[in-house]
């Protein structure tokens, strides 16, 4: 009698996925990314790299690793960076722009009805039950992101060093960026079994948690991946065309003084700026925005965040919001062409915030694939992460305070945002409900609470 041999399905890798199964999966990761980038990367990690096994823990956290030290929004870098790690620049174009796109859409419709009919009660309710979802998937992000990634002493401290320093002493988050990579740095030289990928856990496998993988551990990097100074020279080429056209086009037809110019120009500046994200560089663009040009009030500033942090994609979208309600306002083609105007001002934002984003990863992206078995230079990676860590940790104490004690320490807590957290974060972290999910139980809770308080006067 033969005995048959069963091969469990995680010990094969899955069918390498083909260029369009990919697109839909983009398409649909910019509908789901909600709560922020911390939010983001744990669904990246949750389908990417349990369900579908396309990249491996360690290739994924290497891209994520890199992606962190880089300005601008890491969740949509770090999808471009796995989309052109599987398809080539056409894979990395598509992802990157699929997870602005839908984001982009909403952010212009909902600006559009902010600006032209007001906050309603529909449209507050709807936020008042989605911020404390929002709070509980990033404490869930921090809890996966730490158990992945604090695996010893060593990172756990790195983690509760970069929490200190920018919850108590609010030190830039770019001097803990260098800190952490410098300790990395001479760690992996002194003590590199506590700084290899996985947090000196090395020798448990991918295999042994998720399963094979179609990029691997030790899958060759892709041809199309490969460091070429030709490569290098045609990406950094068609980067300053893509900025330069525009950029001259706007100086020629409306001269520097446009708001157009000077919004190109702004946020072509901000997009180098925002280490650590979103929340890194919003003090800088509500200076400038609200003090310095005057093109919104910070009441509206703070409400255009509000949006941002209740719709899918990148926070940093809330600039578009910047554009199109300073281009209404001005009304800068004419009275009867507000919502044209508007919506032209938050594409061209789009266009210059995220346009570095893509030079970034495809210019450096075949040089950090050169180095993912190099203890040299994953060592301060993976203390990045570390230190990542305890960065995510502060930002959700951020939302908790905004959230549950809306007028501060010396106003009383908000009990039904609490419940509402509170059970957010049970099926998120407990019962591992789908993001979708507890964004629309939470958002149906909070228009349930907010009409009971109209019914009862």
């Amino acid at each position: 009698m033969t005995q048959t041999t069963i091969e469990y399905p995680e010990q094969v890798a899955p069918s390498f996925p083909d260029f369009w199964l990919a697109l839909r999966f983009w398409l649909k990761l910019g509908f789901i990314s909600f709560g922020g980038p911390a939010g983001q990367i744990a669904i990246m990690h949750q389908e990417l790299v349990e369900k579908r096994r396309w990249i491996s823990e360690q290739r994924f956290l290497h891209a994520l690793n890199y992606c962190m030290v880089l300005p601008g929004p890491e969740a949509q870098q770090l999808a471009t960076y796995i989309g052109w790690l599987l398809h080539g620049v056409r894979g990395g174009v598509v992802a990157g722009v699929l997870f602005v796109l839908p984001s982009l859409f909403m952010l212009i419709a909902l600006s559009w009805l902010y600006i032209a009919y007001g906050q309603t009660s529909l449209v507050a309710g709807l936020f008042y039950g989605i911020k404390p979802a929002v709070t509980a998937i990033v404490l869930q992000a921090a809890h996966r992101i730490g158990g992945r990634t604090l695996k010893n002493a060593s990172l756990w401290g790195i983690a509760l060093a970069a929490f200190i320093a920018i919850f108590a002493l609010n030190l830039p988050f770019p001097l803990i960026v260098l800190c952490a990579a410098a300790l990395g740095y001479f760690g992996g030289r002194f003590v590199p079994q506590h700084f290899r990928a996985g947090g000196g856990h090395a020798t448990k496998s991918n295999k042994l948690s998720y399963g094979v993988a179609v990029i691997d551990d030790h899958t060759p990097t892709p041809t199309h991946a490969r460091f070429s100074w030709a490569g290098l020279s045609r990406v950094l080429l068609v980067g300053v065309v893509l900025w330069g056209l525009p950029m001259l086009s706007l100086l020629w037809l409306l001269g520097w003084q446009h708001t157009f110019t000077q919004m190109a120009w702004f946020f072509t500046k901000a997009a180098f700026m925002t280490f650590g994200g979103a929340y890194a560089v919003l003090p800088y663009v509500m200076q400038a925005a609200v003090l310095e040009y005057g093109w919104l009030t910070a009441g509206q500033m703070i409400d255009g965040l509000a949006l941002g942090e209740t719709t899918p994609g990148p926070l940093i979208m809330v600039l578009a919001f910047v554009g199109f309600v300073t281009a209404y306002v001005q009304a800068l083609f004419g009275p009867d062409q507000l919502f044209l105007a508007g919506s032209v001002a938050a594409i061209l934002v789009t266009w210059f915030t995220f346009l570095p984003s893509f030079i970034f990863i495809l210019a450096g992206g075949p040089l950090i694939e050169s180095t993912h078995n190099q203890i040299s230079f994953t060592a301060p990676l993976s203390a990045i992460t570390a230190a990542v860590v305890g960065v995510i940790v502060n930002l959700t104490l951020f939302f908790a305070y905004h959230v549950l004690w809306p007028q501060g320490f010396a106003g009383s807590v908000d009990v039904w945002a609490a419940g509402i957290a509170l059970l957010a974060a049970i099926a998120l972290i407990r019962l591992k409900w789908n993001v979708m999910w507890v964004i629309a139980l939470s958002a149906a809770a909070g228009l349930a609470i907010r009409f009971v308080e109209i019914i009862s006067g």
